[in-house]
């Protein structure tokens, strides 16, 4: 889930493998913690809990997923233990190292594959799901949003849904934090139409951001726009846990506006993360 702001590529250049090695050994650097302050981040876990039911509410009880970008595990573990079949895929090989392990010590390897497998390789599945999801920007990093598109749909059935998280163009939250701090250049970051290099454990992530029609517009020759909303609008994002620790009554308030509002227009089209769903045509 990048989060920090760093120097930009020109726009019209693509993210070719050296820039997704980099991003693969960025998240490989952190697999090993990658649970500890996100695992207890309930910011985080407030917005897991929106993606986790919306996934049941769109897609037939115990069908098959497709997780990309499944991290380690903690989506697929969950769905997995509801009785869904769930392929967890993922860029990063100690990642998906991780999904195991958790697999294993639940005793659902029964119920989740993981395959290292970056969302660019999804040519190299063959089977078909009743949905696809994916949690917190994995396809943020996606250098070429119309080939995932075209390959969820050889990967859907017919009718089935994709459900993504996607890291927001505008974030009322980021632009004020870090411009009342005088870090104008990281306010505005989210802002570049291309490639951005975002920093994460002295490593880099290269990163698209997107408004959520923006993000549509990629897979709309084979899906149809269902919904989004807005994540983290009104609540602050969740590299501002501290600050919701020390006013936890104010901002829960605000997480009330967030689930009330967020789906309406104009204000769906702001937020850290937006949750789309679309449909197979």
């Amino acid at each position: 889930m990048p989060s920090e702001g760093g120097r930009r590529h020109p726009r019209n250049a693509s993210l070719g493998e050296a820039q997704l090695l980099e991003t693969q050994r960025a998240f490989d650097s952190v697999a090993a913690d990658y649970d500890g302050p996100r695992g207890n981040n309930e910011l985080i876990q407030r917005m897991r809990l929106t993606l986790w039911e919306t996934v049941h509410h769109e897609v037939p009880a115990r069908g098959h997923l497709l997780d990309l970008g499944c991290g380690t595990g903690i989506d697929a573990l969950e769905f997995a233990q509801q009785g869904f079949q769930v392929v967890a895929t993922d860029w990063s090989p100690q990642m998906v190292e991780r999904t195991q392990a958790r697999a294993i010590a639940a005793d659902m390897q029964a119920h989740v594959t993981a395959r290292h497998l970056g969302i660019q390789q999804l040519d190299q599945l063959d089977a078909r799901f009743d949905g696809i999801y994916s949690n917190f920007g994995p396809l943020n990093c996606a250098p070429d949003l119309r080939a995932v598109a075209a390959e969820c749909a050889r990967l859907l059935k017919p009718g089935g849904k994709l459900i993504f998280s996607v890291i927001g163009r505008i974030c009322p939250w980021e632009v004020g934090h870090y411009a009342r701090r005088g870090r104008f250049k990281r306010a505005s970051v989210r802002v570049t139409r291309g490639a951005t290099a975002v920093g994460m454990n002295r490593h880099t992530i290269w990163t698209y951001y997107y408004l959520p029609r923006e993000f549509y517009r990629a897979f709309s020759d084979h899906f149809s726009l269902e919904s989004y909303r807005a994540l983290s609008l009104f609540m602050p994002p969740p590299y501002l846990v501290d600050y919701y620790r020390r006013r936890r009554d104010w901002c829960e308030r605000m997480g009330r506006l967030d689930d009330r509002l967020g789906a309406l227009p104009v204000l769906r089209d702001m937020g850290d993360h937006f949750l789309i769903v679309m449909r197979r045509r």
